[in-house]
């Protein structure tokens, strides 16, 4: 029967300081060989998580625990070298004194022979073989940083804690490297805790994205879950740029400059937004200044005049002032696409694309 105990378990976690709650009764797991991905904006709790599992802070209640062994709750308290978790920071914290070898073993135990074949190995698996014998400020920022993993490795951690690892890195070298890690990582077996606030990174490299906002997980799942079923305005914001289209329910529906939208559930006379991302609003080049029909899908296409174009790489910005309310609206084309301020354009959107909220308060 195949074994179903997480390397990682941490359940109703807490942890204030001066009275604030920073950390909000957080609970989350990892399986062998799974990365999941802590997102968040700057100061929303994540590196306090991690410092606790790590045992560096301690949690105010809850418990942890690892590959089935509780390391840590109000009680009972296994020190950080105990704990059988791995640390990889953005700064790679290599010791300058030391050479790639010496840095490799500084965790390790046992016969020397025995650990200089494990440094061995794992520096041929990073491909830093040629460079044992070498010192951490004749290598590359990438070649430190997988100086850094083989170290975190090298003791067969079940748990590896990685606290933006890779920001330090540049652009050209970031992918391949991140990639490379991770593979590393599944093929030992770990489970990854990894905390990052770019979703773009979370979704290139997570099994699973924990959400967290104002110290609590507000949701957590697949990236393709995340992504297309935000539970709130906000969550869909933190991935991309959204329009806002405001609306009051009235017998289940929300008149706007693109007809009726379903808000099943939501009482009358309750303000809701209705969110949509700029990829998914769709200019009818077709219709030209013609009076437009509804359609099922897109709904009934609304009119609008450009108010700004811009090129930005791969695809243009366009933004538009909808005759219906006055209010503007982005949408992404691929390629070169840069109208006149004032051209009058038709605009669709994809009704199963959008997601209707009810409007939080500003408070």
């Amino acid at each position: 029967m195949k074994d179903v105990t997480p390397r990682l378990k941490i359940e109703n976690i807490t942890r204030s300081f001066s009275g604030r709650r920073v950390v909000d009764d957080v609970s989350l797991s990892v399986m062998p060989g799974q990365v999941t991905c802590l997102l968040g904006p700057s100061g929303c709790g994540k590196s306090t998580t991690l410092r606790i599992i790590a045992g560096v802070d301690m949690q105010d209640s809850g418990r942890i625990w690892v590959d089935g062994r509780l390391v840590c709750d109000t009680v009972t308290r296994v020190p950080p070298e105990g704990r059988s978790v791995g640390l990889m920071f953005q700064d790679f914290a290599l010791f300058p004194h030391l050479t790639v070898a010496g840095n490799v073993a500084f965790g390790l135990k046992g016969p020397k022979a025995a650990q200089r074949a494990r440094v061995e190995e794992l520096l041929e698996r990073v491909a830093l073989g040629r460079y044992i014998d070498a010192y951490p400020h004749e290598l590359s920022g990438g070649e430190q940083q997988r100086v850094a993993l083989a170290r975190a490795l090298a003791p067969r951690p079940k748990v590896m804690l990685m606290d933006e690892p890779f920001s330090g890195l540049d652009n050209r070298l970031r992918d391949g490297i991140r990639d490379d890690t991770l593979l590393i990582l599944k093929e030992e077996g770990t489970a990854v805790l990894l905390v990052t606030h770019e979703p773009e990174e979370a979704m290139r490299m997570a099994d699973e994205i924990a959400l967290m906002r104002g110290g609590r997980i507000v949701q957590q799942g697949a990236p393709y879950n995340i992504y297309n079923a935000p539970v709130d305005k906000a969550a869909a914001a933190f991935f991309s740029d959204i329009n806002v289209i405001e609306g009051v329910v009235q017998g289940a529906l929300t008149e706007t400059a693109f007809g009726q939208f379903l808000a099943p559930g939501v009482a009358d006379g309750t303000p809701v937004d209705i969110v949509i991302r700029p990829q998914h609003v769709r200019i009818d080049f077709d219709r030209g200044g013609r009076g437009p029909l509804p359609t099922a899908v897109d709904g009934t296409p609304a009119r609008a005049t450009v108010e700004r174009a811009r090129f930005i790489g791969k695809e243009s910005l366009v933004e538009f002032r909808l005759d219906y309310d006055g209010s503007l609206m982005t949408a992404t084309v691929p390629s070169v696409f840069l109208p006149k301020k004032g051209t009058p354009l038709w605009l669709m959107i994809r009704r199963e694309r959008c997601f209707v909220f009810p409007r939080r308060s500003a408070a």
